[in-house]
């Protein structure tokens, strides 16, 4: 079925024959809104990185840490952008147990995402949550979505979250205009959270197998060095780009794994404007 605009309706975009990023970190967090093209997908991953599920719990709590923090620093409004499938403590929860008042939007183009996200996110009476049917590589599209309009303050900080889909932005596609566009539109005082996958780590012979499991080539594994180039003109927060399993990790369970069986880069940044020059 398709629209007005002859666009595919959200339920002839689900395709189960096709692995999503979404519902395959689903699988991999032990969850069961997926189906066997994921199940398949993430145990491609696991046999080449026996670790995997690991990091991908590790990054999930990396989410939970970062926005707890910038909640007590004051923020008050995320822009969540590659939501994945609602599981414990997401973004909203974590925001307004802290103050009821936080304002999220989240966005994700996998239309099972969105059906879980307006069944189960419910937010506290007095903050308020959106859910937008959006995708990262057309930013325009998210800044000027009217659901984001009167939800989010934009002359206010905003939490910019971009928690494991930069690698999924391929350098053809632009990740660092794409992350410009959507910082220009926030005003200095917010944030960008992001992680991202690294394979710098790990030995040839790994990374040779999950370069062999990225059939499509929409996975860009990213060095240290290239992850910080995407936040070049941010101020990072301390300390700066590190494992997400060791950001500010002082609370979490200890010993903290390695960062080679993580093999997840994430950092903290602030958006900082420079003061116009005189004229």
């Amino acid at each position: 079925m398709t629209g007005r605009s002859g666009e595919l309706s959200a339920a002839d975009r689900i395709d189960t024959t096709v692995a999503h990023p979404a519902r395959r970190y689903n699988y991999l967090l032990g969850g069961k809104d997926n189906f066997a093209a994921d199940r398949e997908s993430g145990d491609a991953l696991a046999a080449a990185m026996p670790t995997v599920r690991l990091a991908a719990v590790e990054n999930r709590m990396f989410l939970q840490r970062t926005v707890r923090f910038l909640a007590r620093q004051g923020v008050r409004q995320f822009l969540d952008i590659g939501t994945g499938i609602p599981t414990a403590d997401n973004t909203h929860e974590v925001a307004q147990a802290i103050d009821p008042s936080a304002r999220v939007v989240y966005v994700d183009n996998d239309p099972i995402v969105l059906a879980h996200a307006r069944a189960l996110l419910s937010s506290t009476p007095e903050g308020h949550t959106a859910y937008l049917d959006a995708d990262l590589r057309e930013p325009e599209q998210i800044l000027a979505h009217p659901d984001l309009r009167t939800t989010l303050d934009l002359s206010q900080p905003v939490a910019l979250m971009l928690v494991a889909i930069l690698h999924f932005i391929r350098d053809d596609e632009d990740p660092g205009g794409i992350l410009a566009r959507l910082v220009a539109a926030l005003p200095a005082g917010s944030y960008v959270v992001a992680s991202h996958v690294t394979w710098e780590y790990l030995p040839p012979a790994v990374t040779a197998k999950l370069e062999a499991s990225n059939h499509d080539g929409r996975f860009r594994a990213r060095s240290t060095e290239q992850f910080a180039d995407l936040l070049g003109g941010l101020e990072l927060v301390d300390p700066g780009i590190v494992s997400v399993a060791r950001w500010r990790a002082e609370d979490a369970p200890q010993p903290r794994p390695s960062v080679q069986d993580v093999s997840f880069n994430g950092a903290v940044a602030r958006i900082v404007r420079q003061p116009a020059a005189a004229g």
